[in-house]
């Protein structure tokens, strides 16, 4: 399992703009192997923007980085360009593989290398 992460910093006044680019948009996810989840996630309010967090899982690293080889991939960032006044500077990206997973029923796997 390997889960992405991007976290932004949208300038305050901007929240539901940089919302509705997110909540509207195709995100062709459903077309592509190895996609397993995604989370739009709404963070902390600070002096000059909100925290908010893309967080998708995969099958694996492979998978997600075959994403963003892929045209699905491309259509679903088409206009990403043009939230750039949403944002206090670029989005920062964070990737990682899952070592353990604990369930709400008590079971708990170890991920194999």
């Amino acid at each position: 399992m390997f889960i992405a992460m991007n976290r932004f910093k949208v300038r305050k006044g901007s929240e539901h703009d940089f919302e509705q680019v997110w909540l509207t948009r195709q995100s062709h996810l459903e077309e592509v192997p190895g996609f397993v989840i995604f989370h739009l996630l709404k963070g902390p309010e600070k002096d000059d923007h909100v925290l908010y967090a893309s967080h998708s899982e995969w099958r694996s690293k492979k998978h997600f980085e075959a994403w963003t080889r892929s045209e699905a991939f491309r259509k679903a960032h088409a206009s990403t360009g043009a939230g750039k006044r949403l944002y206090l500077g670029h989005p920062e990206f964070e990737g990682f593989t899952v070592l353990q997973e604990v369930k709400a029923d008590g079971s708990a796997n170890v991920a194999a290398e």
